[in-house]
């Protein structure tokens, strides 16, 4: 099972966000009753590796359509955004 990448996160005040790319090693999306990136952190300091990619670690959006046994099974990736004040998974469709 491979984990799907994080193309584009649009949530720039992430410690892990560069040039809207994520470099976290992998993400975890989803909070009770929202698509949220429980991976953001909010930092003057850089995070993760910039030589790689962030990826879909966990995803606890059970009512996703590309959820497979609480792991994200998309193979064009996801995208982060914002929607109000939570970063979330953009790319999330409910069953």
């Amino acid at each position: 099972m491979d984990m799907p990448e994080v193309t584009a996160c649009e949530v720039t005040s992430c410690a892990y966000n560069r040039k809207n790319e994520c470099h976290a090693l992998a993400i975890t999306v989803g909070d009770p009753g929202s698509q949220k990136c429980d991976t953001f952190w909010d930092s003057d300091m850089e995070g993760g590796d910039e030589m790689q990619k962030g990826h879909v670690g966990a995803c606890h959006m059970s009512n996703c359509m590309y959820n497979q046994k609480l792991e994200c099974q998309i193979d064009s990736g996801i995208t982060v955004g914002m929607k109000g004040k939570d970063p979330e998974c953009m790319t999330f469709k409910s069953q």
